[in-house]
């Protein structure tokens, strides 16, 4: 007898998986749905940055703990007492508004876990206050921690300028020359000047810029610049903002303008080489040599030995012509005086040697007779 196989065959083979299936189903149901709903937040709240102060008020002079989770493992974070500012709102002035000069920087361990000690000084803002950690490098995280300055002076916030919305209008650029100093290395500097509009229907009071330089292929790095003034709704507003290079720099540079997350601009900066650097070292290079050549060559003849006939003594004068090839004799300068004087003496009272007195021509001396005379 054949045994068939068919669509009923499958059917009644599947059946008893096909019913296991659905009963365990409905079990595992609220598990997955819970699991979705749960493990997204959790995971974002174990991943979000936190700081935890031992106090949340002291004086200057004093100092606290600030520890912190939450953040990237092996990051470099900043710890920075920051006054006009609130957990909510953040610092409203910018790292302007922050003790900059008490500041500590601290790395995360592995585990994004840090605990910094961080002296309490007086921002240069009144209070409220909060201690502003944020990431230095990678990518930007922060989070403030409320905190009371005791001795502090206390001011209400600004209020919110959320409705404005600024916008360059013309076109950037750099004003200002180069000095003499920059010649020789000197920071370059300008100011970068730009036309701002207020396009939303609140003011905006002192915008907080950042500028941004980038050189080659790096990223740029930015640096707050406050201006200080109101833009209202529908106005515009003539800014110039400083921008600074480091000593020596040279070369294409970018500038850029960013306002919140937006770049509002970008400025090319063509900077020339410092020549006077270049010159000084050419001409150190050339005088150290000659004068340790000049030193040294001066040396050599101090300490070299010196002959009796290499050089005449102060003073002395020639003596008398001698025949060629004969050695020359030196004489002393006392002896030499002595007989140049009795020399001119002798040459004033001597007489000619064939003259004598017994030879010498006289008138009464009787003449020769001639020939033949007796």
């Amino acid at each position: 007898m054949t045994r068939r196989t068919g669509p009923e065959t499958l059917r009644r083979a599947a059946s008893p998986a096909r019913l296991l299936t659905l009963a365990v189903l409905p079990a595992l149901l609220p598990a997955l749905f819970l699991s979705v709903l749960t493990v997204p937040g959790a995971r974002a709240a174990e991943s979000a940055p936190t700081v935890i102060l031992s106090k949340k008020e002291a004086g200057k002079g004093g100092e606290i703990t600030v520890s912190g989770k939450g953040w990237r493992g092996e990051a470099l974070l900043m710890l920075l007492i920051c006054g006009q500012a609130t957990p909510e709102r953040g610092v409203i002035g910018g790292t302007n508004s922050c003790a900059n000069g008490t500041g500590r920087a601290v790395t995360t361990d592995e585990k994004g876990a840090f605990s910094k000690k961080l002296p309490v000084a007086e921002p240069p803002e009144p209070c409220p206050c909060v201690v502003h950690v944020a990431t230095v490098t990678g990518e930007q995280a922060s989070a403030d921690a409320a905190f009371t300055g005791a001795g502090h002076p206390t001011a209400e916030l600004p209020r919110r300028t959320g409705g404005g919305k600024l916008a360059v209008l013309a076109a950037t650029r750099l004003e200002g020359d180069s000095s003499l100093l920059t010649w020789f290395g000197a920071p370059p500097a300008r100011r970068l000047v730009f036309t701002v509009g207020n396009l939303g229907p609140a003011p905006v009071e002192d915008p907080v810029f950042e500028i941004g330089t980038a050189h080659g292929v790096y990223a740029p790095q930015w640096e707050e610049r406050q201006w200080r003034g109101t833009v209202a709704p529908g106005a515009r507003a003539r800014i110039a903002l400083p921008v600074e290079l480091s000593a020596g720099a040279h070369g294409d540079y970018q500038i850029s303008l960013r306002y919140g997350k937006k770049v509002l601009a970008e400025q090319p900066w063509g900077v020339g080489r410092p020549w006077g650097v270049t010159l000084f070292w050419v001409l150190l290079c050339l005088v150290v040599p000659a004068a340790v050549f000049r030193i040294g060559m001066a040396v050599v003849d101090r300490i070299r030995p010196r002959t009796g006939g290499a050089h005449r003594t102060a003073g002395a004068r020639p003596g008398p012509a001698v025949s060629k090839g004969l050695p020359r004799r030196t004489t002393p300068v006392a002896r030499t005086a002595r007989s140049a004087a009795a020399a001119d003496a002798d040459a004033t009272t001597a007489v000619l040697p064939w003259f004598t007195p017994d030879s010498a021509p006289s008138e009464n001396r009787p003449r020769p007779t001639t020939k033949g005379q007796a």
